[in-house]
């Protein structure tokens, strides 16, 4: 769900993806690429995402990624699904002793 997100702001290659995760999330969540990468690709075999060969801002060739319109359903369903799940916890959370 949250490369579907970063992916969905606009076109970005895969190092950028864990750059932004990171930085949005103030260095709580750190995506390491051995499991970026793998995931990348389920995704674009999934057809959630589409990339293509660009340069970056250094000059190297990368694949760079976006959201399909089946990744932009998918991305709807995987959030509304985190919305009741993380709404379902607080209740128990403030459940009292």
């Amino acid at each position: 769900m949250l490369i579907l997100k970063i992916v969905a702001l606009g076109s970005i290659h895969g190092y950028a993806i864990t750059q932004r995760i990171q930085q949005i999330s103030k260095d709580v969540l750190q995506v390491q690429q051995g499991s970026l990468y793998p995931a990348l690709h389920r995704l674009e075999n999934r057809k959630w995402l589409q990339a293509e060969w660009h340069a970056t801002e250094s000059g190297r060739e990368a694949k760079f990624y976006t959201l399909t319109k089946e990744g932009r359903k998918q991305l709807d369903a995987e959030t509304e699904n985190w919305d009741r799940l993380s709404e379902a916890v607080k209740l128990i959370l403030r459940t009292a002793e």
